[in-house]
């Protein structure tokens, strides 16, 4: 495995749902794509381009997906910095994030999240306070791709604000039902109170 020192964390080429779907389909446990890919599940067409893709993993399930994923490296991510994660290595408590490099095409493929709720909760991992039963946090595609709904993804993307973090707001707005708006409104009154978005929802 290379060191963090040699590798470009910029490099990525990254899988589309689609083939990371392809690559873990042998696995039972429960995934979902997360990020900007889930509201374009969501919505049911590429908005924008997407550098890289995330997806979520109950941390007890880890080492189903590592071994899934085995023809890759992994390097943990945190606070900016990577390490190499060797193969029977437990990752540290505090690891919410591990890159997935693949070494012959020498770039990154996903970003595999590690989530702390259960099988049938999810958690908000900057605050555990903020819960949503997972069969109403995750939506499906026609097709069966696992998708974070937006009210999740936006919480999220509502601590950093980007430009995309902001378009993707504007797009999913006026197609998020009265449910899933409330539901983000109080959780942004939680984590984020006065946030902006709050007034639009």
């Amino acid at each position: 495995m290379s060191s963090a020192s040699d590798i470009d964390e910029h490099n990525w080429s990254a899988w589309s749902p689609q083939q990371l779907a392809q690559r873990l389909a042998g696995v039972g446990a429960p995934w979902c794509i997360a990020g900007g890919w889930a509201l374009d599940l969501w919505h049911g067409l590429e908005t924008r381009a997407h550098e890289d893709i995330e997806f979520t993993v109950l941390a007890e399930d880890l080492p189903l997906f590592r071994q899934a994923l085995g023809a890759m490296e992994f390097y943990t991510a945190h606070d900016g910095a990577l390490a190499p994660l060797p193969r029977h290595a437990v990752p540290p408590a505090h690891i919410a994030q591990i890159w997935c490099r693949d070494a012959e095409a020498r770039c990154w493929r996903a970003d595999m999240m590690i989530e702390r709720g259960t099988p049938s909760t999810w958690i908000y991992k900057r605050d555990p306070a903020i819960t949503c039963p997972r069969a109403e946090a995750v939506g499906r595609t026609p097709d069966g791709l696992a998708y974070l709904r937006p009210a999740i993804v936006l919480l999220f993307k509502a601590k950093h604000r980007r430009p995309k973090d902001e378009g993707d707001f504007a797009r999913a707005l006026p197609r998020m039902d009265r449910r899933e708006r409330q539901r983000l409104k109080h959780w942004l009154a939680v984590a984020h109170p006065g946030h902006d978005w709050a007034a639009a929802l």
